[in-house]
């Protein structure tokens, strides 16, 4: 009984440790493959590790707009996947005074149907929690 105790110690301080351990992201990466790392590492629950290719392309790709409005877009999503809804909603209203601003036209548009779509996802998840008998039946 004591040894599997261990065991299982063991292995969530290996985990623990693996999720909050700093990624190596070379500086030849392109945007492209910054991208596609971190696609990969969100794809398998690596939300830290896809929030850090993700901070990398803010700070390499700043002045790429675009650039900027996925990592930012992406960072929300992580936060909302992992149901961090406070985190999430402010990245996304973050993200959408960018469409408020006078170089609005310029910005990659699906950002902003998107963002605004998850922020419907998020009002209606915090309204079945605040009102859970307002659900609607599931066919």
């Amino acid at each position: 009984m004591k040894r599997l105790s261990l065991i299982t110690l063991t292995v969530l301080i290996c985990l623990s440790a693996c999720a909050t351990a700093r990624v190596n992201i070379p500086e030849e990466l392109s945007p492209a493959e910054i991208i596609q790392r971190a696609q990969e590492a969100s794809d398998r629950n690596r939300y830290n590790q896809a929030l850090q290719y993700y901070e990398a392309l803010l700070e390499r790709y700043s002045t790429y707009i675009d650039l900027v409005c996925a990592a930012e877009y992406e960072i929300a999503f992580i936060h909302y996947k992992q149901k961090k809804y406070s985190m999430a909603k402010d990245g996304f209203y973050a993200l959408l005074e960018r469409y408020e601003g006078p170089d609005a036209e310029l910005l990659p548009q699906e950002f902003k149907l998107l963002s605004n779509k998850v922020l419907e996802r998020i009002s209606e998840k915090e309204n079945q929690r605040t009102f859970p008998f307002f659900r609607r039946a599931e066919s």
